[in-house]
């Protein structure tokens, strides 16, 4: 038992990389799992009360708040959460003092089955042959393996470096096969806000076109006729005008690479920051592109989800 558990630490720690942005913490966390049967409707609070050993308000809100309860499989933080009859509820007590927390990271969902964040802008989704850094990737991988270290993470989708917004994680590889599977079905909504150069004419719209990229430059180009290309659709909607700029609520039918990037600078009005695809013009120091909004089928419950982050208030007119 020693010799495999000291292997499973060797191969953690090897893992765990360089440029993690977390230290890696020695310590296995000894698990402990609880696992409770609702028998009648009661609220989150009062069943944890009755179940738990004459534990105190204060100790079940601490474990509401860490987010350490989960009910059918998602984790539930709200004291006052009505259980229905024949829902399960799990109590991680696993004796850990890790608590997640990252300049660059925020995490807003999380079960047994994903994760999803939001990560701010100039951090990289996942490493490339080219980037051997800090990413997103790694700094929840860090963060689920510190929890255990059987625990490990999948990548479901990118967003680009210079883009904030919704990421999502699978935590194991049949959840991430069913997410990306279903990834274009239309029960998936994929939303973003888009500050760009000028103020666009038309209130709504759509945008379909063909992208190729440039294997030497890494630039993507657009066409609005059939080249051979990867087709591209983008509708937006116009939120408001100020400033010789426009704010867009942005929706991708596809997710092609610097699609909304590329087609909104081939419509003439490039996103501000985005010297890359046109713009002149850099008024909030950033690239002005947020992913907002993120709707998917949960793979384990077959409910619609979505997880939101807040627009940046640089990027507000």
């Amino acid at each position: 038992m020693y010799n495999k558990r000291r292997s499973d630490f060797d191969r953690a720690k090897k893992n765990a990389g360089k440029g993690s942005s977390q230290p890696f913490i020695k310590n296995y966390a000894r698990e402990r799992h609880t696992k409770l049967k609702v028998g009648e409707p009661v609220m989150l609070m009062d069943f944890l009360l009755q179940k738990m050993g004459g534990m105190s308000k204060t100790s079940v809100k601490n474990l509401l708040a860490k987010r350490r309860v989960s009910v059918n499989g998602s984790v539930e933080s709200q004291y006052n959460f009505q259980l229905n009859t024949g829902d399960l509820v799990e109590i991680d007590s696993t004796n850990t003092k890790y608590k997640f927390s990252h300049p660059k990271v925020k995490i807003i969902y999380e079960d047994n089955y994903l994760i999803a964040i939001n990560k701010d802008v100039g951090l990289l989704s996942v490493s490339s042959p080219l980037h051997e850094e800090v990413t997103a990737y790694k700094i929840i991988l860090n963060y689920v393996k510190k929890q255990n270290l059987r625990n490990n993470l999948f990548v479901v989708h990118r967003i680009d470096r210079e883009t904030s917004g919704v990421l999502i994680f699978a935590k194991d590889f049949d959840t991430q096969n069913n997410i990306k599977e279903h990834w274009h079905d239309d029960s998936h909504q994929r939303f973003y806000y888009a500050l760009v150069e000028g103020e666009v004419e038309k209130d709504d719209d759509s945008i379909v076109s063909w992208l190729t990229e440039n294997p030497k430059s890494l630039k993507v180009h657009n066409s609005f006729f059939d080249n051979g290309g990867e087709q591209a659709i983008t509708s937006y909607h116009v939120v408001c005008r100020k400033k010789g700029m426009s704010l867009l609520k942005v929706n991708i039918k596809t997710g092609r690479k610097n699609q909304i990037r590329v087609q909104l600078s081939a419509i003439g009005h490039p996103i501000v920051g985005d010297r890359k695809y046109g713009a002149t013009t850099s008024p909030i120091g950033r690239l002005g592109l947020h992913a907002a909004s993120l709707t998917i089928v949960h793979p384990n419950t077959g409910e619609p989800v979505t997880f939101e982050a807040p627009i940046p208030k640089v990027m507000h007119l």
